[in-house]
């Protein structure tokens, strides 16, 4: 079975034919640094994190693209307001997106770019679209597309011009932009620059001082990384419109193919309802750390279907906690009785062979619940395997554990998980092996002397405290239920 994803242009699964074979290209729309990153803003670089960990264990080589839109009105506005230069506060939010980037485990993209460090190619694919009739400058310093003149405008999200009002973002709509359109459903490409806007935000074009609209820097930084024609464009499904409907009206516009699939993840929602923000900081993803391991978050956020809402709450990291601390003591019994297991290197895992129904559950459109089944099911056949003394089999039911949750980005002995874990919580995990290895010494000596109550009860605290106790021919192990 070869790869198969759910085209949101097309509203189907189709199979996943690249337009270079054995390469891939990826444009994710990143983060517009106005703010901290909260879970929403995390959940959709773990989705595709997801995603290109598994193409590349697929062979392929991909090139990943995710922007950083570092000036736009939202930007500007914050930064005024908190007396800071915007290009301040905008690398301040650029480098806390990057550390929770880091401590989630997503990999990082091939390349970054910002949307400032790309004007002069913005500024030439407005020109170009000038030139092909499909934009127009109002004389006074804006330029605009012109939302008629291209036929398939609206084909993305499957949307009729007819029944639109406007096609700009709500946050990007004002008087001094609305003014100079031919129709109110046009969208700015390049705004002219404002009196009340810092120097250092305006550049010289053809058109005046000013600065790109919100989605011009896409379709320029897409064509410069990936080329005009490129595999997959990604983002939150809350993007499509206007965002990508106008990323891809532009690049149309400009004669260029453009994506070839679209991918968008679903939002978070708290209580059955979209994120708000009156719930402040307790969102924010370093706030969320303080109290909750990493790995723990990501796997909240990351192991529902990438197409499905995540119901966030305390149950829900619960129960990730709970998934959490079965992978990481089950794999750590494993390379206790063979050092080996954790030994593996992660080239060593990458070659290991993956049950053909892990790799069935990952192409039939990143099926993650499926292939976190397949998880669990050679979770037990490594715990047979050991309890009955078969540790070379057992090893290599446990490496194959391994490699599966590294395409999750959980695997809890990689370097990612490892270091996490010891600069947390090495002391307090060594505290409690010595506890509970004295705890099973004391049950060793009342099954010795036969005080069945004893042993029983000693097995029954353990127990309520969370601690389960598995009887096998090499002894007793424990793990954290």
């Amino acid at each position: 079975m070869s790869l198969r994803i759910y085209d949101s242009a097309r509203h189907c699964i189709v199979d996943f034919e690249p337009v270079k074979a054995g390469h891939v290209g990826i444009y994710l729309c990143g983060a517009t640094v106005q703010g901290s990153p909260h879970i929403g803003h995390v959940r959709s670089a773990i989705a595709f994190d997801v995603l290109i960990r598994w193409l590349r264990r697929s062979g392929y080589q991909v090139t990943y693209v995710r922007n950083v839109t570092d000036i736009d009105d939202k930007i500007l506005n914050k930064s005024a307001e908190a007396g800071w230069d915007w290009w301040a506060w905008a690398y301040r939010f650029e480098q806390e997106f990057a550390a929770a980037y880091r401590a989630l485990g997503v990999l990082p993209p091939t390349y970054e770019p910002r949307a400032t460090g790309q004007i002069p190619e913005q500024i030439a694919l407005t020109q170009r679209l000038i030139d092909a009739g499909h934009a127009y400058s109002d004389g006074n310093g804006n330029v605009y597309f012109d939302v008629k003149s291209l036929k398939d405008y609206g084909s993305l999200t499957r949307q009729k011009l007819s029944d639109m009002r406007t096609t700009e973002d709500e946050s990007q709509i004002d008087s001094q932009i609305e003014a100079g359109k031919r129709d109110p459903r046009d969208f700015a490409l390049w705004k002219a620059a404002k009196e009340s806007e810092p120097e250092t935000a305006k550049w010289d074009s053809p058109w005046g001082k000013g600065r790109p609209g919100w989605h011009l820097e896409c379709s320029a930084m897409s064509r410069r990384y990936l080329g005009e024609a490129f595999d997959i464009h990604g983002g939150g499904i809350d993007l499509r419109f206007p965002h990508h409907e106008n990323e891809q009206a532009q690049s149309h516009g400009a004669g260029w193919p453009f994506a070839k699939y679209w991918m968008h993840n679903a939002w978070v929602t708290i209580k059955g309802e979209k994120m708000s923000k009156s719930l402040g900081n307790s969102l924010v993803v370093s706030e969320i750390l303080k109290t909750t391991p990493a790995a723990v978050l990501r796997l909240a956020l990351g192991t529902t279907h990438y197409r499905s809402t995540v119901e966030y709450s305390p149950e829900t990291l619960e129960q990730a906690g709970e998934t959490w601390n079965k992978f990481s003591s089950s794999l750590a019994r494993f390379a206790q009785a063979a050092p080996e297991v954790a030994q593996a290197s992660a080239q060593e895992l990458a070659e290991v062979s993956l049950p053909e129904a892990f790799c069935e559950a990952m192409d039939d459109d990143l099926n993650i619940a499926a292939a976190q089944a397949v998880v669990h099911e050679k979770i037990k056949q490594a715990n047979t395997a050991f309890e009955s003394g078969k540790n070379d089999e057992g090893a290599q039911v446990a490496i194959q554990i391994r490699a599966m949750l590294e395409i999750l980005g959980l695997d809890p002995l990689s370097a990612q998980w490892r270091e996490a874990d010891s600069g947390n919580d090495s002391a307090a995990a060594a505290a409690l092996e010595k506890l509970v290895a004295d705890q099973l010494e004391q049950r060793v000596e009342a099954r010795k002397e036969k005080d069945w109550a004893r042993a029983d009860g000693i097995r029954d605290r353990l127990s309520a405290a969370g601690i389960v106790i598995e009887d096998g021919a090499s002894g007793s192990t424990w793990h954290l239920g």
